[in-house]
């Protein structure tokens, strides 16, 4: 019993040398390395988050996937903030993604149709990021889709609503028309290829 006791002892004191081993040659150089980059990173994350910043407005200027990037930074933020604000009880927040939303569309509208100029324009995607980034401020006073969206997109869809609602009604009136008509020829389809 004595013995079983001794093996036991020893056989974790073997461990506790592994794992001590194990610690001071794998983990505590990491743990080190990491509380130096820490306090670096307090002196240095401006330094950092400037350099990211410069590096992505180089990268949008001259870089191959340019067109990507900005589109996946206008997309990826504000799909997550609208996530965020549907699943919050606040109305604020909706109305101010929806109105990114908006404009986001209206501009992806307007690019798809002048896409044969903007190709002329010397730094479009890093232009166009510049854009979007100011139209998902979080100050509302300086938030660029709030400001367009007040200024001109509202202004003009109140101006034609009633027409747009008019033509729209009379688009679903006609679609309406359409799909019973299939289901009428459907129907005389299927009676006449029972009846052959």
């Amino acid at each position: 019993m004595e013995k079983m006791e001794k093996t036991e002892s020893s056989g974790s004191s073997i461990e506790m040398t592994i794992v001590q081993r194990l610690y001071t040659v794998y983990v505590l150089p990491r743990v080190q390395s990491l509380q130096t980059i820490r306090s670096l990173d307090d002196v240095k994350s401006n330094k950092v988050a400037l350099c990211l910043v410069a590096f992505v407005a180089l990268y949008l200027m001259i870089g191959y996937g340019a067109q990507f990037l900005c589109n996946f930074i206008g997309f990826l933020y504000p799909a997550y903030a609208s996530i965020k604000a549907i699943e919050t009880k606040e109305k604020d927040d909706d109305t101010k993604w929806l109105t990114y939303w908006v404009t986001y569309s209206v501009f992806s509208l307007a690019e798809f149709f002048s896409d044969i100029f903007l190709f002329w324009i010397p730094f479009y995607w890093f232009l166009k990021c510049l854009f979007l980034v100011w139209c998902m401020v979080p100050v509302d006073a300086f938030n660029g889709s709030i400001i367009i969206y007040y200024r001109f997109i509202r202004p003009f869809v109140l101006r034609h609503q009633d027409s747009v609602d008019k033509t729209l009604g009379k688009a679903k009136d006609l679609a309406g028309d359409a799909l019973k008509e299939g289901e009428k020829l459907a129907r005389e389809a299927v009676v006449e290829g029972k009846l052959d």
